[in-house]
């Protein structure tokens, strides 16, 4: 079900402008490490500056570094609050990050494999 909160949007009429890279299901709640210690939901707290992973979901025309669907870490701080669209049937939250800020690139969900590790580029201007 839809919320009436959220903007309505599609991908195919949603486009980031410039070199914009536009994110969604950035990785606020807690963490579960793989000797399976789980880090508490630790946003809004002093210990819980540290970098997040985020899913892109648009790029502007000009993005040359990172591609729709992939990725990427960015630096504590430098994304925009979140804005809930509404996407076909389902809802998200998405957030624009400073594209200097972006610190690793993946192309697989850092939270669904272990070998995560093998699958990161450095970003690199």
């Amino acid at each position: 079900m839809v919320n009436h909160d959220a903007y309505q949007v599609s991908r195919e009429t949603f486009r980031a402008l410039r070199d914009d890279v536009i994110v969604e299901e950035m990785a606020f709640k807690e963490r579960k490490l793989a000797s399976g210690i789980i880090l508490l939901d630790d946003d809004g707290k002093g210990y819980g500056i540290r970098p997040r992973w985020g899913k892109v979901y648009a790029i502007g025309p000009d993005q040359k570094d990172v591609t729709q669907g992939q990725w990427i870490m960015v630096e504590h701080g430098r994304w925009t609050r979140g804005v809930k669209i509404a996407d076909g049937n389902n809802e998200t939250v998405i957030r624009k990050v400073d594209n200097k800020d972006i610190l690793l690139v993946s192309d697989q969900d850092p939270g669904s494999d272990d070998s995560i590790a093998d699958s990161i580029d450095i970003y690199q201007r």
